[in-house]
């Protein structure tokens, strides 16, 4: 069993007293439910509780930031992207794609913070602004902490070309200089400028040293008397071996130039050529990697990542992946000091550079408000095949349980829910029963959302969701009285039962107001009308009426006496066929024949001799009815008419 992190957070909830008063709570799946009772077990004089409120405690509420829903949005068209990635791919064409996609969700992050910083400027709110504000450097760390994992585990740069990723990893999050540059170069005289030789030691620290060039020909063309030194300073930047991209050179090479060029610096300064400009002085110094000079420029250098890249450029600049733990350590002390202690971001990024993966990912999901991160940067080191011998005790791996809590999360959120369903998609152990469990809690507020919701269920055969969402939409539609909606939902769901019923309100109505509602329905059923016996009489009996209305008269009758005949129609709805059959019965043309007409009166007697089934109420009354009499009275004349006209016409028929 893995170790435990410590004890967890405590959440204080605004105007309960835990200590003196229990609390109830009820979870769900992305929030729960918390009151104060009115149970004490000390004081049981006191009922009333004093806070009357129930409280929702979200455990991710960074899903309703309308921000960071882009973030969210962004990235998971690049994690679908990520999952097709061809597993035939390998070696270098398969790493750039890995890269690429990196490279994509950190621009989603930077555009996030970005319209983040300027959401936090523009606030009138101090306390909206300062929440946007700690957003801004939350997003910050993050694309910190991801730009350093892709340089190491993704980018897997070997010694040399490791440095220049390192320097851009700097530069693109230590970016004050870009504006104290500006600024700088905006005045009338940049050399005589309060910040100049700030700016220019910025530039040294990040190694950008053509541009501290370029600013020191300032200073030699404002003050000639330092106009030969700032040459030699200048030399000196220019000839520094560095490994560019495009360059051959290996990296024995590189290390003899380096050592030259590096002797010749310590010539300079034991030969006290800059002895009379302090500046210079400090910036030779500082090239020659000394960590005295380096420590004088903390307020600079602002942190210990960037104390540690300007080192190794200045002290070991061919240095290797597997050395990086033994600088970035000591790099973190010497910046601290011993004055104060890491924080999460410092231990994550030593992490980092001990290629820790797993503790990586562990002290984000402690640091960080929500799932996001460790989800996708966990799910793209999966892909590079950096995880693949971490499995949890709990029966997943780490890469899967992290993506089920984000896709978790984001079933709280009314909207965001749909882009949960493809995470858990991509999730081969716990992936299908998590979706079942979150699908069947999301609240069917419209006919709309029940559709994609249905649409998804059956997207991946989720048979009994199907049913269930079906059946709820088919009550609601009955409960509106939407009968056509009903039966459509009835039958979708293939719930027998359910269809039954709403043929029966239809029967009702029918019964009611002499004509069907949703004809187009009714007569398209198709196969769908095997479902229940009584939705098969349901679309026989509007057969039959389409029949008689197209004056199809002889298939009309066999229809009708087939179906009291074959018991399909219910009981209360007999003396309706009956009615029915009584415009044919008295047609000119004999229609029923002698044998269907005897049928036809088996059924009548049958009805009115039997005892009235118990909540069949058109016919509980039928022997005291007047109505119900006359009816069987003009269908017994009738019945008799026909069977005479029909004996006769037979009979003629076999003389003939």
């Amino acid at each position: 069993m893995e170790e435990l992190d410590g004890e967890p957070t405590v959440t204080l909830i605004p105007g309960v007293n835990s200590k003196k008063n229990q609390m109830c709570f009820d979870w769900g799946p992305g929030e729960m439910l918390v009151c104060e009772t009115s149970f004490n077990k000390k004081e049981k004089s006191e009922m009333v509780p004093s806070c009357p409120f129930i409280y929702i405690i979200r455990k991710d509420v960074d899903v309703y930031s309308q921000i960071l829903r882009k973030l969210f949005n962004e990235s998971h068209g690049i994690f679908l992207g990520l999952q097709r990635i061809d597993e035939e791919l390998t070696g270098k064409s398969r790493k750039s794609q890995l890269v690429r996609v990196s490279k994509n969700y950190r621009s989603v992050i930077r555009a996030c913070m970005e319209e983040m910083h300027q959401v936090a400027i523009a606030a009138k709110d101090p306390a909206n602004g300062r929440q946007f504000s700690s957003q801004v450097s939350i997003l910050s760390a993050m694309e910190l902490i991801w730009n350093l994992c892709e340089i190491l585990f993704i980018e897997v740069a070997p010694a040399g070309p490791l440095l220049l990723h390192l320097l851009d990893w700097v530069r693109l999050h230590v970016c004050e200089v870009d504006s104290l540059s500006a600024d700088v170069l905006g005045s009338e005289n940049p050399s005589k400028h309060d910040s100049f030789w700030n700016l220019v030691t910025i530039l040294v620290l990040q190694g950008r040293l053509d541009e501290a060039r370029q600013m020191l020909s300032k200073e030699a063309d404002a003050s000639p008397a330092s106009a030969g030194i700032c040459r030699i300073m200048g030399d000196l930047m220019r000839t520094m071996p560095i490994l560019s991209p495009g360059n051959t050179q290996t990296l024995t090479e590189l290390e003899l130039k380096w050592q030259h060029w590096h002797e010749e610096c310590e010539r300079y300064l034991q030969d006290s050529t800059f002895a009379t400009s302090p500046h210079l002085e400090s910036l030779l110094k500082i090239m020659l990697g000394d960590e005295a000079a380096l420590l004088e420029q903390k307020e600079l250098l602002s942190n210990w990542y960037h104390f540690l890249v300007t080192r190794l450029l200045y002290s070991n600049p061919t240095v290797k992946p597997i050395d990086l733990h033994y600088y970035a350590q000591s790099s973190l002390d010497l910046f601290l000091g011993g004055e104060s202690s890491p924080e999460p971001l410092d231990n994550i990024l030593l992490a980092a550079f001990e290629f820790d993966i797993h503790q990586v990912i562990k002290e984000c999901s402690i640091a960080l408000s929500n799932w996001w991160f460790v989800a996708h940067l966990t799910d793209l080191l999966d892909h590079c095949k950096l995880l693949q011998s971490h499995n949890l005790y709990f029966g997943s791996n780490m890469r899967e349980f992290l993506l089920l809590e984000y896709a978790s999360g984001l079933f709280a959120h009314p909207s965001l829910w749909q882009l949960g369903v493809d995470y858990f998609d991509y999730c081969p152990e716990l992936g299908r029963v998590s979706l079942e469990l979150h699908i069947e809690r999301i609240p069917l507020n419209t006919e709309q959302k029940a559709l994609k919701v249905l649409r998804i269920c059956e997207q991946r055969q989720m048979t009994e969701q199907v049913r269930s969402i079906c059946k709820i939409l088919a009550m609601r539609a009955v409960r509106n009285n939407r009968l056509g909606s009903a039966l459509s939902w009835s039958i979708r769901a293939k719930d027998a039962a359910f269809a039954t019923l709403v043929s029966d309100r239809f029967l009702r109505d029918y019964c009611e107001r002499g004509c069907f509602s949703d004809l187009d329905l009714i007569d398209n059923l198709g196969p769908a009308m095997m479902l229940s016996d009584r939705l098969t009489f349901l679309g026989k009996y509007r057969e039959f009426h389409r029949m008689y209305g197209e004056k199809r008269f002889a298939d009309a009758a066999s229809l009708l006496l087939s179906l009291m005949t074959s018991r399909i129609a219910p009981r209360s709805f007999w003396m309706t066929l009956l009615t029915d059959a009584l415009p044919l019965l008295e047609q000119k043309q004999v229609i029923f024949s002698a044998e269907q007409t005897y049928e036809l009166m088996r059924c009548l007697e049958d009805l009115t001799s039997r005892r009235p089934v118990h909540g069949e109420s058109d016919t509980e009354q039928l022997q005291d009815d007047d109505i119900e009499t006359t009816k069987v009275e003009m269908l017994r004349l009738s019945l008799a008419r026909n069977l005479a006209r029909a004996i006769i016409r037979e009979g003629s028929l076999e003389g003939s």
